[in-house]
């Protein structure tokens, strides 16, 4: 028998994130290590979990995550986008209360790149008048 799984992507900064749902109790797996020993910080795993906790399935799926690249608060913004996602392919009814919440939109910014002549992205070399 075929065992049901869903896949959704989700992308942040420089950070890629492969998320699979599976039926289950609940267990957050994150490049095969738990959730809790993955990330440092609890409110990154509270941000991590939104998605779940708005449609009433954090008991119910069990998320196995691949990610690579970028740092901790990349990597959970492109966790939840991919949970987010892969909650839509498991059932269309969620789309409004994901969407209204923001879940579903992929947060474009990046780090702006240093031009040649300054400091950094911006920042101009301090100005001496002799």
């Amino acid at each position: 028998m075929a065992q049901v799984m869903y896949r959704g992507t989700g992308r942040r900064k420089s950070s890629v994130a492969r998320v699979m749902l599976v039926p289950g109790t609940g267990n957050i797996t994150v490049n095969g290590r738990d959730v809790k020993e993955y990330l440092p910080f609890e409110t990154l795993i509270s941000d991590l979990i939104q998605p779940l906790v708005l449609t009433n399935t954090r008991d119910k799926f069990d998320v196995n995550v691949n990610i690579n690249g970028g740092g901790f608060t990349g990597q959970t913004g492109a966790i939840r986008l991919g949970i987010a996602r892969a909650l839509l392919e498991a059932s269309s009814e969620y789309r409004t209360a994901l969407k209204a919440a923001g879940f579903l939109r992929r947060d474009a910014r990046v780090k702006e790149r240093k031009k040649y002549g300054l400091k950094g992205a911006r920042r101009a070399p301090q100005f001496s008048k002799r």
